[in-house]
């Protein structure tokens, strides 16, 4: 009754599955990449959460999960999908236009310090210790190194990418702070219910923005990319986070944070052939400081 979630220990099968999530996540901006060179950004995230959402209710039946709670919470399910899906797919897949796959996964690896400030500033769940002032700021020092070559250089476009897929990261953080009202519920339901609901909310997007059942047929590769984000990276990786969530608790889950990044510059350099500029290496270093300065393990500080 007493133990904690980060007390739980990590046996090896979960380090091994660990790894893979992180392999999977980071695959999803390889496959974003690749599907971002033919399709269009509301295209794209479409598809992705509405093949997923599929697989995850072919899951949820053969599971015999009840849905009845999805229904009570309708309203806050649609908008954790907006936050959650809708709106951060579209902008990293938009950005990703321009943006590589490894340097996107080091812009929206910020996530948890968007997290932190927000967190801060709505609730008193987060407190700011100085080692977390320090992460913090470590972060914005990694976010003006990554945008700076587009800054210095005038490329506008690829400054603006940049900025896009990091807001990503700022949509992930309010879906975060907000989906702690979920507390009790099912952690595959919800993420059933907000695929779900983000398939709606980007179907009209994608038939009048993109008018998507006018596009030309794509790439055997572009299709074999977007089934790659809905199966891999978005409807097992989910069943394969709850998974660990449920084995090693929260806070050990939470150290993929650490592993998508590596994860997806090696998948970007070896099938792409990407490689990072070193104000943008400087910066993803920084940002790794900021992440440990944020988690506070590293430092032996575990009252975060």
């Amino acid at each position: 009754m007493n133990s904690a979630p980060s007390r739980l220990q990590m046996t090896p099968r979960l380090w091994a599955e660990l790894f893979l999530l992180s392999m999977l996540w980071g695959g999803s901006f390889l496959f974003g990449r690749i599907a971002a060179s033919e399709l269009p950004a509301f295209t794209i995230a479409l598809c992705r959460v509405m093949i997923a959402a599929a697989a995850l209710w072919a899951f949820v039946i053969m599971t015999r999960r009840s849905h009845a709670p999805l229904l009570a919470i309708a309203p806050s399910i649609l908008l954790l999908g907006l936050f959650n899906n809708a709106i951060p797919f579209t902008l990293i897949f938009w950005g990703q236009q321009e943006v590589g796959a490894g340097l996107a996964s080091v812009l929206n690896g910020l996530t948890p310090v968007w997290t932190l400030l927000l967190a801060a500033s709505v609730s008193n769940d987060e407190k700011i210790t100085p080692l977390k002032v320090a992460g913090i700021v470590a972060g914005f020092c990694g976010i003006a190194l990554l945008l700076s070559e587009s800054l210095v250089s005038g490329i506008q476009g690829s400054a603006i990418a940049k900025l896009a897929v990091m807001g990503a990261g700022i949509s992930y953080a309010i879906a975060s702070v907000f989906a702690k009202r979920f507390r009790g519920v099912d952690p595959v339901l919800i993420a059933t219910g907000q695929l779900s609901a983000s398939s709606l909310i980007l179907l009209l997007p994608a038939l009048l923005v993109d008018q998507a059942l006018s596009l030309p047929m794509p790439s055997a590769s572009a299709i074999g990319a977007v089934l790659g984000l809905a199966f891999l990276c978005t409807a097992f990786a989910y069943v394969l986070f709850f998974r660990i969530l449920g084995q090693a608790g929260a806070t050990n889950v939470s150290l993929v944070t650490f592993l998508i990044p590596p994860s997806a510059l090696l998948l970007g350099t070896v099938f792409l052939g990407e490689t990072l500029s070193l104000p943008e290496f400087s910066g993803m270093a920084l940002v790794a400081v900021a992440l440990a300065c944020v988690d506070g393990r590293l430092f032996g500080n575990r009252t975060h």
